[in-house]
């Protein structure tokens, strides 16, 4: 068997108005590798990565969907197919519970693609994995998170000290989303 007749695990698509959460592509690194090159963009997440260990952390997402069955998606618009980045479930080894998390590009932010997605996500977790809790894991400053989070129906909880990623608010959604 040749290496290109070699076929990633597949999870499952989910499309939504505009949107298509899909799985990782090696075309999406471009842009991935470019989102975490910014420092003002990737703040948010651990902070500036140089390419390999951009490669490293895209590797960990799609080895997360090969060991729990899911993770996060890569989105991109529906027409066009223009990658916008990335939200879906998280929780590697350790991590308290199982988290929703979003991400975009510069320019998917402002188009309501977090809220868009994260809402496909949720009815993910909890209609299809019948997963009894959920979590957005958000920094103290991260206001347009919380917006997001909120926007999903999320509430705050408490803060926590999230391992050695800091102090992080907890926002919980309810099991049953209120239908929007």
């Amino acid at each position: 068997m040749r290496i290109d007749e070699i076929a990633p695990r597949s999870g499952p698509e989910i499309e939504t108005e505009r949107l298509l959460l899909r799985q990782w592509h090696e075309a999406d690194f471009w842009p991935f590798a470019t989102f975490f090159a910014d420092a003002e963009m990737s703040s948010r997440l651990g902070g500036p990565e140089d390419r390999p260990n951009a490669w490293r952390r895209m590797a960990s997402i799609i080895g997360h969907w090969e060991l729990r069955g899911y993770g996060p998606w890569a989105v991109a618009e529906r027409e066009g197919g223009t990658f916008v980045g990335s939200v879906g479930l998280w929780c590697p080894e350790g991590w308290p519970e199982l988290e929703l998390g979003y991400w975009l590009t510069r320019d998917g932010q402002g188009n309501g693609f977090a809220t868009e997605a994260g809402q496909a996500s949720i009815d993910y977790a909890f209609q299809t994995l019948r997963a009894e809790t959920l979590v957005s894991y958000i920094g103290p400053d991260n206001e347009p998170s919380k917006r997001v989070a909120e926007a999903l129906g999320a509430r705050y909880e408490k803060m926590i000290a999230l391992l050695e990623h800091g102090p992080h608010c907890v926002y919980r959604y309810d099991r049953q989303p209120a239908s929007r």
